[in-house]
């Protein structure tokens, strides 16, 4: 009966995430470059389309001195754009899939029914998919460049010993056996470079995260690998490259939080970080509480460091726009997709204790893959005139 109601499972899960598949590709079809899409086909300092590499270089290098520090985002925006609305689309679709497995893969479940729990939760919990997902702009500064900060939390997350008490002689022999990523010590430096500079919140975040897994392994006294080292300075050097732009102060002076008082500003700040916790993140956050008492409701005593270095990271870049005077809903994104991580990671441990709760959870996420498909069919509703 197991492996029947497992093959069940599969099945349905397969069948719903070819249904998400066409309709994710769809939507990505009918939702056109506007806004900063356009503004960004150009070379920034004036009208002239965007023909070449160069083109994009220099676009980069004045946005970079006039406008803001994510060059790396908006590079690979350029890139997209200057690929045509047909190749950014199927690049798109691509870039999900593998957020999706990078979920996965940090989260330490990739059966396929977790896959599209992976592609579900970022759509249906999402403060505002259109605009981090969809919206050409808005997919390149969350969901291409989120691909790039799992990838690179996972490199350290995989270097720690799951649960506390990591000087002991199995997990001491686990870190001696445990074989390196091939050629990690050369691509892990533009990988830390990208992870750091991506956004304001993330890159600093992420940056912590390897901090703490290199200082735990000094701590233990485990080997701290040459990678390690040179990954985090990369880290470190894209985070602060972000947030020194010359752009940045420039923008940040048309911004009208510039003109209210200090104490005005404290509180409109504290307001943006309540909003962003109970309105932006308010769903994930409720769903990983809920995981968390679930699973020590049903006796698991175990501790995992990686999960409380996830939510750590999440802490930190949510915390950290209350130094940005604006808090838009899409800038949740990086944040959402950590939770997200623990919630999968959390609900693996439950379902390997407790067989007997894994239709009702499927159920649960069922009802969030619903609600996403329900928002895409909404749009493309509108788009197509049904609903008027």
């Amino acid at each position: 009966m197991k492996n029947k109601k497992e093959r069940y499972l599969w099945l349905l899960s397969g069948i719903l995430l070819a249904v998400m598949t066409v309709v994710l590709f769809v939507t990505h079809r009918e939702t056109p470059f506007m806004m900063d899409d356009l503004w960004y086909s150009t070379r920034l300092s004036d009208d002239t389309p965007i023909t070449s590499f160069r083109d994009i270089i220099e676009s980069q290098i004045w946005h970079y001195n006039n406008w803001g520090g994510r060059s790396m985002t908006h590079g690979i925006l350029q890139l997209t754009l200057l690929a045509g609305e047909k190749a950014a689309d199927v690049l798109n679709m691509l870039m999900f899939f593998l957020l999706a497995l990078m979920i996965c893969v940090v989260s330490g479940n990739r059966s396929l029914p977790m896959f599209l729990a992976a592609m579900s939760l970022p759509l249906g919990l999402n403060a505002n998919w259109r605009m981090s997902m969809f919206w050409q702009a808005g997919a390149a500064n969350y969901l291409y460049i989120t691909v790039f900060i799992l990838a690179y939390a996972y490199c350290y997350l995989r270097e720690l010993p799951d649960q506390c008490g990591g000087t002991d002689a199995g997990a001491l022999r686990e870190d001696a056996q445990r074989r390196p990523l091939p050629g990690i010590t050369l691509w892990i430096i533009p990988l830390g470079i990208l992870a750091g500079w991506s956004n304001e919140n993330m890159g600093p975040a992420v940056w912590i995260l390897s901090l703490i897994v290199i200082v735990i392994a000094v701590k233990e006294k485990r080997k701290v690998r040459l990678w390690m080292v040179l990954g985090n300075i990369a880290c470190l050097f894209g985070s602060v490259m972000v947030v020194i732009a010359p752009g940045n102060f420039i923008r940040s002076k048309q911004v009208p939080d510039a003109q209210y008082g200090l104490l005005w500003r404290i509180y409109l700040r504290f307001y943006s970080e309540c909003r962003g916790a109970l309105v932006y993140l308010f769903p994930t956050l409720l769903i990983t509480l809920f995981v968390i008492v679930l699973l020590k409701s049903i006796g698991y005593q175990g501790k995992s460091r990686r999960n409380f270095l996830l939510l750590f990271c999440a802490l930190l870049s949510w915390g950290a726009m209350f130094l940005s005077p604006h808090y838009p809903d899409r800038a949740s994104f990086g944040t959402m997709i950590l939770l997200i991580c623990v919630i999968l990671s959390v609900s693996g441990k439950i379902l390997d204790r407790r067989k007997d709760l894994a239709w009702p959870m499927w159920t649960g996420m069922f009802l969030i893959w619903l609600r996403g498909m329900y928002f895409c069919v909404e749009q493309l509703s509108y788009n197509w005139g049904w609903i008027r």
